[in-house]
């Protein structure tokens, strides 16, 4: 029903505009009382098989939804409704701002992908903080944060900025999220190198423990998948050095060569980031190579092409705690998380596995073997 819909209205539409009607209708859904109650009752069953902790949080399971779709932290009960076991909103900068010119979202519906160069439009740190201490929720999830460099601060303030938000946002996320690796904000990738990347995390980490006295905020760090192999190595060990708590892999990618793309030449040129179906084997094999080098030392979040339960399984055994997903919920529609929630129950109690943790890092630890 969905996909016959797509056909029929989004994929007619601009993709920005559809985002937000069905973000609207997502939004409004979550509001309606008895509504809310059926549609998470359909869309959002519980799996005791796959109940997962994560960061020192407990959560209902392992998906969630990635960071770009809710900016502003508008949706989270409508996000969680849809059965999304935790939902990373953001990216969130330091100060307001509008994002790159539209038109800036393309769909590439023969790739099952997407391009975006949206340049983190939102808010701002400190709205976003205010909606988020006002907030009552109407579904129990995990909240993560993920925040960025505004466009305006030149590189080498960028650790103030962050620091802008972490002390207006921490307080207020389940976890936190260090994001170096959007192609859209110039420069920001230059600070996943190691000598820029140390800094910006010990001065995030210690904001944090600044403001946020009673609990430690779990801190992450989001990579490209366009990352050497020797940088993911140097970012993992780094990463074990800091005490961080996670890293989230992978952004997406400017990288077009290679990846088959089967949808039209001018949609295939247009700049930003390429998401979706193309990006699942190099986030599959940036994640395995965290885990051969991190183990179980620190969470990994496996992100990027996971469109159906055989990918989302495939991320846990390459040594993903978490998953998450995006692009593949514009295709697939409400029941997204559903079949993969269903898919993942069915294919660990088919495996050799007791629990989901003891898959997790099960092929990488073969390979090591």
């Amino acid at each position: 029903m969905y996909k016959f819909f797509f056909q029929l209205v989004f994929k007619r539409m601009d993709p920005e505009r559809a985002h937000y009607l069905a973000f609207r209708w997502i939004r409004l859904a979550a509001r309606v009382p008895v509504l809310r109650t059926f549609l998470a009752a359909a869309l959002a069953p519980r799996y005791t098989s796959l109940r997962t902790e994560a960061l020192g949080l407990r959560m209902h399971g392992p998906f969630g939804l990635a960071a770009g779709f809710d900016k502003n932290a508008v949706a989270i009960d409508g996000m969680a409704m849809l059965g999304f076991d935790h939902v990373e909103i953001g990216t969130v900068t330091g100060e307001a701002q509008p994002g790159n010119p539209k038109k800036r979202l393309f769909r590439l519906v023969a790739d099952r992908a997407l391009i975006n160069r949206m340049g983190f439009n939102n808010e701002g740190s400190a709205a976003v903080a205010a909606r988020l201490a006002a907030r009552t929720p109407v579904f129990r999830t995990t909240v993560g944060v993920n925040i960025g460099k505004t466009k305006v601060v030149p590189e080498a303030d960028a650790a103030a900025d962050y620091v802008k938000s972490t002390e207006r946002l921490a307080a207020h996320a389940d976890y936190l999220v260090v994001n170096v690796s959007s192609p859209n904000t110039p420069g920001l990738r230059n600070l996943q190198a190691t000598e820029s990347l140390r800094p910006l995390l010990t001065a995030v980490r210690e904001a944090a423990d600044r403001t946020v006295t009673h609990r430690r905020v779990p801190l992450l760090v989001k990579i490209a998948p366009d990352l050497a192999d020797e940088d993911v190595d140097a970012v993992a060990d780094l990463a074990v050095e800091l005490g961080l708590d996670g890293i989230i892999a992978t952004n997406t990618t400017i990288a077009r060569e290679g990846l088959d793309l089967k949808s039209p030449a001018a949609l295939v040129k247009e700049t930003g980031g390429l998401s979706g179906a193309p990006l699942k084997e190099r986030s599959l094999e940036v994640l395995s190579r965290l885990h051969r080098r991190v183990g179980d030392r620190i969470t990994l979040v496996g992100v990027g092409g996971v469109e159906n339960a055989e990918d989302a399984w495939q991320r846990i055994l390459a040594g993903a705690t978490l998953v998450q997903g995006y692009s593949a919920f514009i295709y697939e529609g409400p029941f997204y998380a559903r079949a993969i929630h269903k898919g993942l129950a069915a294919r660990l109690a088919a495996s050799p596995y007791a629990t989901l943790a003891d898959a997790v890092g099960a092929e990488s630890r073969k390979a090591v073997k």
